[in-house]
């Protein structure tokens, strides 16, 4: 097998490391966890996570690196490089498709919906938001939904900063991006959080995200352990090929459990401190808490309207959100870009320009299905909440079982062990292999039953 891609290398395993978090940290990563957290009891549904990241989300992400670096490929190369190698059946290359599939239906909505966060970096700034109550609110959000032409500018307009990375290649595009947006993430992060604590309620905040409420967890036992398991999954980037990727292109000496227990700390380092830059706002302004996506887009634009220096510090949030989204919006397109490189012969620049403008006309299609488009439906969902769904629920669950399964059953124990010699002594690897066999696809198939509705 390959020791390096053709594609470039991280320079460093800080570069990894932040490219890998970035591409987990995104914007229902911000907002999803602390709200989740709050309604299963605080503390306590946070104990429970983070015991499912340990038994799910960190063997899995373990595992798809691992698959990564030893195919130094796309995902549908390297699949098809180790079946053959474990002398498998090549269908196992559709799991790098459908990695790529759902990284591409993620994108063309997921860039629309960061659009919007753009659209408020520029509303908060000229003081859109002073003195609104939730019917204001929701009326400027309203009007930017409804409006397909300012939808398509800002979906343009982030398609395009996430096109000239990508096109840059690994060192000078995807390395360079992370190494500036990701620390600025976290010193946004922190700033919001140090004024949160100034002229929010942090003592309901910090109540709200760690007072442990085991009456609550056990009330709900069912329920909070299945979003906890499908939050530590879905919150690590599993399952759609960019970590993958983002594993093909690390040293073949850098220990990956080290560098993915590192990577699972501080995406969860990030949910919670975006919980304590959210809720004490929206506490002391006496805001329902629960609101869910509407959270930011329609509660917190009330709460900065309401706050001292609140335009300014609504535009750092929004513009950190945005960072969030960008991070993220380059993993998704990595893959792609890659397998045009490997298999069409592209340059690196014509494969990323044709695979974003691809993702941006499909985007189109969402943005439309929220106003022109909204009464076309299939299975009585407009497009965006289709290929949401088809993606979250269907799509990533199952991409998360299959790379389980191969790296626990099919990929010869040998080939682990080797790719894994630099991270686990016996014991560690022994934990991890019973845990990629049995636990993690065992977990991730309650996930997608209970995704599809069917527990």
């Amino acid at each position: 097998m390959q020791t390096t891609s053709m594609h470039g290398m991280w320079s460093s395993r800080l570069a990894f490391i932040f490219a890998a978090t970035g591409s987990a940290v995104g914007l229902g990563n911000i907002w999803r966890f602390p709200y989740t957290a709050g309604e299963y009891g605080g503390g306590a549904f946070v104990i429970v996570y983070l015991l499912c990241v340990a038994a799910i989300g960190v063997p899995i992400m373990i595992a798809e690196i691992m698959l990564g670096r030893r195919g130094r490929q796309s995902p549908i190369n390297s699949m098809r490089a180790l079946a053959e190698q474990a002398g498998a059946s090549r269908a196992w290359q559709l799991l790098g498709w459908m990695g790529i599939l759902s990284g591409f239906l993620i994108l063309s909505f997921y860039s629309v919906i960061a659009g919007w966060t753009l659209a408020y970096v520029f509303r908060a700034g000229a003081g859109l938001f002073e003195g609104i109550d939730g019917a204001a609110s929701e009326a400027i959000f309203s009007a930017l939904v409804a409006d397909p032409e300012r939808l398509l500018a800002w979906h343009t307009v982030f398609m395009v900063l996430v096109v000239m990375v990508v096109a840059r290649g690994v060192a000078s595009g995807l390395e360079m991006a992370v190494r500036v947006l990701m620390p600025t993430l976290f010193l946004l992060l922190v700033v919001m959080v140090l004024y949160a604590s100034q002229a929010g309620d942090f003592a309901a905040g910090l109540s709200y995200l760690f007072t442990p409420d085991f009456g609550e967890l056990r009330a709900n036992a069912g329920d909070a352990i299945l979003s906890a398991m499908g939050q530590a999954f879905f919150s690590l980037s599993l399952g759609m090929g960019a970590i993958m990727i983002y594993g093909s292109y690390l040293s073949s000496h850098a220990s990956i459990g080290g560098n993915v227990a590192i990577i699972a700390g501080m995406d969860t380092l990030v949910a919670l401190l975006a919980g304590l830059a959210i809720f004490p706002i929206v506490f002391a302004q006496g805001l329902e808490p629960s609101s869910g996506p509407g959270l930011i887009f329609q509660t917190l634009p009330v709460a900065f309207g309401q706050m001292p220096f609140g335009a300014f510090f609504g535009v750092l949030f929004f513009l950190l959100l945005a960072f969030a989204a960008w991070t993220s919006a380059i993993s998704l397109l990595e893959p792609m870009v890659a397998y045009l490189v490997e298999n069409k012969g592209f340059s690196r620049v014509r494969a990323a320009l044709l695979a974003g403008v691809a993702v941006w006309l499909l985007g189109i299609t969402c943005l439309l299905s929220l106003n022109a488009w909204a009464g076309f439906t299939v299975f009585g969902k407009g497009i965006l909440d289709l290929f949401d769904y088809l993606t979250a629920n269907v799509l990533l669950p199952l991409g998360g079982i299959f790379i389980a399964i191969f790296a626990g059953w099919v990929l010869d124990e040998t080939v682990s062990r080797d790719e894994l010699s630099a991270t686990n002594g016996a014991v560690l690897y022994r934990i991890w292999r019973g845990l990629i066999r049995w636990l993690a696809p065992v977990c991730v198939v309650l996930v997608f039953l209970n995704a599809v509705g069917l527990i």
